[in-house]
This record gives structure tokens, sequence and C-alpha cells, in this order.
């Protein structure tokens, strides 16, 4: 019973807005400890969870890295880049975000970006920052909107364009489970079939994001 300690160390962590990285790590260390696991032990298993998998790899690579830049202020500093990049505006922020998105995971790379590594840093303090800039002092409704929509762009992104990758494993799936009915799929042909399909979404959310930036001007003029 006493390893739920770090349960309740994430939730009391997150209620009182902690420094997300500091809990989930202090959480852990509770519940090593409270599970009867010396300090060194505690980090035998993060070492060896390190080794055995590559997710969690590159959650402890990239978590880390994350904390320091917004510590070091990379959130302030794309937010004050849009201040001077006046001729871009939230939707076409997010509109050249989405094209590189897509181009980056149909090429594999779906781990160079996401909601961790470039959406809460990056661009959603660019977003904000572009509308700042346009709009004057963003309210809290539209603050909370325009990340939504910054998070949504990187969604569509990526469920879009990972499919026009030959060895991702939603294309691999696909063929495994049409074999299963004995219907024979080159993979190549589904990446192809892939491809209208990602330039179709891609013109719809970024006509999207279009009405959204014209959405946010009238709501900030008023």
């Amino acid at each position: 019973m006493l390893s739920l300690l770090g349960v309740a160390a994430v939730v009391v962590g997150f209620a009182v807005r902690l420094n997300p990285l500091l809990v989930v790590v202090g959480a852990a260390f509770i519940t090593g400890l409270a599970a009867g696991l010396g300090p060194l032990e505690v980090l035998d298993a993060f070492g060896k969870s390190f080794n055995d998998s590559r997710f969690i790899s590159v959650a402890f690579l990239v978590l880390p890295m994350i904390g320091v830049v917004e510590r070091a202020g990379i959130q302030e500093q794309a937010r004050s880049l849009m201040s001077r990049l006046r001729g871009i505006s939230v939707g076409r922020l997010l509109i050249v975000y989405l094209a590189f998105r897509q181009i980056t995971s149909a090429l594999g790379l779906t781990s160079i970006a996401g909601h961790t590594q470039t959406i809460r840093p990056i661009i959603a303090p660019m977003a904000e920052g572009a509308v700042e800039t346009h709009s004057g002092p963003i309210d809290r409704v539209t603050q909370q909107d325009v990340r939504a929509a910054a998070a949504a762009t990187d969604n569509i992104g990526l469920f879009f364009g990972e499919d026009i990758f030959i060895a991702i494993g939603s294309i691999l799936l696909m063929v495994g489970f049409l074999a299963t009915a004995g219907i024979t799929v080159d993979p190549i042909h589904l990446s192809i079939w892939a491809i209208p399909t990602a330039i179709a979404a891609f013109l719809i959310h970024a006509a999207r994001l279009l009405m959204f930036d014209r959405m946010v001007r009238r709501r900030l003029s008023r």
C-alpha cells in the first residue's frame, strides 16, 4: 500500500502546480523508497528502463531538456520573436508548422516534433506572441484556444503525414489485417494513396486555421 504514495505525490504535485518533471521524478523515488528500494536501486531501475525501452529512453532524454530550456526562458524568447516578425499571423504560423509536421512525418521522422518537444515550449508561445503582435493583449480564453489550435495542428500533421511513410506501424498493421482476410496489398500502394488524403487534410485544416485567425482578431478587436 505504501507504494501508492507515489500516485498521491503526483496528484498533489499537479494540484499545486509544481514543475511536472520534478513531480514525476519525485513520485518515482517515493514509490521506490516505499517499496523498500534504496536510492541507488531506484536509479538502477531508471537505468534498466532506459536501456530496455526506446520510448522511455526518449522520454528521459526529452523531458529534462525541455525543463532546462523552459527554465532558461525559451517560451519568452519564442513569444518575443513574433514581435519582430509582424508579417506572420497565428494562422500563417500554424500552417507553416502543419506543413513541416506532415513532411517530416511522411519521411518517418515522427519524433522530431510533438506536444512535448515543440508545441509547449516553442510553437504555442510563438502563436500567442503572433496574436499579441497583431491584436494586442490576449485574454485567458483566447490563450487557451490558441494553445488548442497549436496542439490540434500537431495531431493532424502527424496523423495524416505518417501514413505516407511505408514502414510506419499503421501501414504494416493494415497490410497484415488485410492479409488475414486473403487480400494481398503492397505497402507502397497504401502509402501512395495516403498522399491525396494528406493533401486534403492539409488544405482543410489550413482553411480552418485562416478562419481561426480571423475569429481571434475579431474577438480581440471588440
